[in-house]
């Protein structure tokens, strides 16, 4: 085939595939709050999530952050997104189950951080919010599903939610808008490499 008949069949390839997208941007002519999922065993979820918290910055959103699980106050995007001007960071966790070993304990901390995530779910004021590692308090029974399924339904109809974790109820993926499943294929910690800094937290 001729360099022209490549460059010609190129040509009617995208114009075919500009038709399709065109008609699928008109056909999206609403705006409103999203719910994404963001779930699977593979890493990037949380990082996934912070990384639309720096794209909603830069809209000039102002944004929340309620961090379940996880108890440490040392990671990389707390630091760097505490300095920022719209944003509300809250840790609302106490380490990770195995590391607290106590049921009563990890349900009463998740059932008080969840109070402190309703009320950035209610302010109006925040066009953000994300929720990391909320999977795990619902996949351990430590929150009630209909409560957060609730809540989530409630919050300001332009208010963006991220929820982060692996093991998503299937009915909290029914009720998001977008879902996607983060696939792991290869980790480095497996080959014995600790965490890194910068990478990993």
């Amino acid at each position: 085939m001729s360099e022209s008949d490549q460059s010609a069949r190129h040509r009617r390839r995208m114009q075919r595939k500009k038709s399709v997208v065109d008609g699928a941007i008109a056909e999206a002519d609403r705006d409103q709050g999203l719910l994404l999922v963001l779930t699977g065993n593979g890493k990037g979820k949380s990082s996934s999530a912070f990384g639309m918290l720096a794209r909603a910055l830069g809209h000039g959103l102002r944004v929340g952050v309620a961090q379940f699980v996880k108890g440490r106050s040392d990671t990389g995007e707390e630091g760097f997104f505490r300095r920022q001007p719209g944003v509300t960071w809250q840790v609302l966790g106490e380490g990770f189950t195995w590391e607290t070993q106590n049921l009563a304990r990890d349900t009463e901390t998740a059932r008080r951080g969840w109070e402190q995530a309703r009320t950035l779910l209610r302010d109006p004021d925040l066009g953000l919010v994300v929720l990391d590692e909320l999977t795990y308090p619902l996949k351990y029974g430590w929150l009630e599903l209909q409560t957060v399924l609730d809540d989530l339904a409630a919050r300001p109809p332009m208010q963006h939610v991220v929820i982060t974790g692996r093991g998503a109820p299937e009915a909290l993926c029914a009720a998001a808008d977008t879902v996607t499943e983060l696939a792991d294929l290869k980790h480095a910690f497996r080959s014995g490499i600790r965490a890194q800094p910068g990478v990993d937290w």
